[in-house]
Order: structure tokens, then sequence, then C-alpha cells
């Protein structure tokens, strides 16, 4: 099975480091300095229990490479829409191409049953880029606990002590090849699950994100440093409560709310939309702020926490420069 990782940052920088370690035909899309270390001197991800080092195919020219069976695209959702062509013309015709993402993913609605099967999100996919060129039965979604950062170009320091990947199709139906994905990573430590139940996977760490992702956009600080103040604790509470009433409404399962909370009270990491924020990188305020908050309007679940801090800190990535609401 040939894999493509597309964005090999720091998700998809450790994933693929991890895939080269198990012996899997891997090839990584990446850009400037980075690519050029990867091709110099291998791909580096440091972790807990030493460094991994691979030597995967390194381009910046997906048509470079042959035909993929599996393309794992990890790159910030406000980019996707550019790099769909590139997606549709790199994947085999039966291929798959899994979302490594933040957020609500494009694809959401596919296959979701009810009435609001089919829907498109166009704040996510604005021309129908990605619907119609990658096609959304050809979508396998993907929720990463895999905190990290590029420490230095050809380099991914894995942050975590623990790391996990699940994936599944929208549908639930099962398939080998993600099967066989989760074979390659598991052993590299990396673990590794196949879900029928996506959706339910993307609310659990979604409702975290809406809350430590706008904490920390407006405090520019890690959770352990914020969630220790009763006041925005006890609004924190309620934020994850509306966030869990959405996912209910929409059929899904986010797991307790609470055993979220209690591990964003002890996490040090700085939340990846306040890395951009303080970087200076174009922020995921759609897929992971406004599109939540669309799908509570359109199941009719009141959100006026979520709505105060998510219009602050929409406010904060607008006044950096960083978003420019489309107004879809």
């Amino acid at each position: 099975m040939k894999i493509c990782v597309y964005g090999a940052g720091a998700v998809g920088g450790h994933i693929a480091g991890r895939l080269g370690t198990s012996g899997a035909d891997v090839s990584v899309v990446a850009r400037g300095r980075h690519l050029a270390a990867i091709q110099q001197h291998g791909l580096r991800v440091e972790t807990r229990d030493g460094e991994l080092v691979s030597h995967p195919k390194a381009t910046d020219r997906p048509g470079d490479l042959e035909p993929q069976d599996l393309i794992i695209v990890a790159v910030k959702a406000p980019a996707l829409p550019a790099i769909a062509e590139d997606i549709d013309a790199l994947l085999k015709k039966d291929g798959l191409a899994l979302f490594v993402l933040n957020g609500v993913p494009w694809w959401y609605f596919h296959a979701h049953g009810g009435r609001l099967d089919g829907t498109r999100l166009p704040c996510l996919d604005p021309e129908g880029a990605l619907w119609d060129r990658v096609h959304p039965e050809r979508a396998v979604g993907a929720v990463a606990y895999t905190a990290g950062s590029m420490s230095a170009p050809g380099v991914i320091r894995a942050e975590n002590p623990r790391n996990r990947l699940l994936i599944g199709r929208p549908d639930g139906r099962g398939d080998a090849r993600l099967d066989e994905l989760a074979s390659l990573l598991n052993p590299s430590g990396l673990e590794a699950a196949v879900t029928p139940k996506i959706r339910d996977a993307i609310w659990a760490k979604l409702a975290m994100n809406l809350i430590g992702g706008s904490l920390a956009v407006l405090s520019a600080s890690p959770m352990k440093n914020v969630l220790d103040k009763p006041a925005v604790a006890a609004t924190a509470k309620a934020m994850a409560a509306e966030a869990a009433a959405i996912a209910h409404a929409l059929g899904c399962d986010p797991g307790n709310p609470e055993e979220g909370l209690t591990k964003l009270t002890k996490s040090g990491h700085l939340q990846s939309i306040a890395q951009d924020l303080a970087a200076g990188r174009p922020m995921e305020v759609d897929a992971l702020f406004r599109a939540p908050l669309d799908l509570a309007e359109r199941v009719q679940v009141p959100t006026p926490n979520l709505d105060l801090m998510i219009d602050l800190a929409t406010q904060r990535a607008q006044a950096a420069g960083l978003y420019h609401d489309t107004g879809s």
C-alpha cells in the first residue's frame, strides 16, 4: 500500500515518522526548509521513548509521486480547498484521503442520514472543490491526540507520553486499508484504531477544542494556567455542556465532558490555534469555531457561552489579520 502524507508538519510529520519506522511505502509532501532538511538528513521525530529517524520520499511537487492508495492529509483546514486538485490527481481512482483535522470536517454530512444528509458546508469548502474533486465517498475522518511541534526543520517533537489516532469512514463501513494502516502504526508507538462512529470521536475532541482553543486565543496560555480560575472554570463547564448538547442533537455521543475538562486543566500544551496566532499563521477559525456554531443553529441548540467566547476569539483572529470572515 502506497501512503503519502500531504503536509509533514507537527501532526503529519509525526505520523509519517512513525510509518517510516514500520517499513511502509511512505512519501511526504512538504515545503521550504523543512522539505530540504528531510531530503538531506531524513525526518526526525523526538518522542518520550527516543528519536525515530526515517527517510521517506519527499517533494513539494505532488505530481512527481506515483498514484497513491492512501493520502493522509494533515494541512490546516483553510488550505484544503486549494489542494483539492492535487489530492484528486495523486489518489488512485479507488484510493482514500484521510483528513487529520481539528474541528468540523468538510464532509461532515456525507452518509449522515436524516434531513441533513448530504448538506454541504460552504464555510469549509466555499467553491465545492473538495466535495466535487476529492469526493466525500473517498474521504476518511481522523482524530489525532498527538500534541507536538516542529522544533527545527526536519525535526518533530512529540510531547504526549501516549499518542492516539482514531480513524473511520463517514458511512461507518469497515475497510481493509484502514485496518492495514492501523497495523502499521501500532507497533511504532502510535495507537491507531478504526471506529465505525468517527463523528463521536470528532465531537469528543471538538468539545474540548472549542473551550481550549477559544480560551487559549484570548489568554495566550495553556489551559492549566487558565482553568484554575473559578470564574473561567465555570464558564468552561457551561461551554462543555453546550457543545455536548449540539453533538447529542446531531445523534452523536461526545463522551463525558467532565472527563475532558479534567484533562484540559492539567494540560501545559498551548493549543495549536493559539500557536498559529503567535506565529502569524492563518487560523482555523471556521472549522474549529464558526462551523460548530453553524451546526448548533441548524439543530436549534442555544449556545450563549460558546457564542460569547467564540465571537471574542474570532475578533482576536481578525484583529491580527489572520482570519477573514467570508460571510458564508
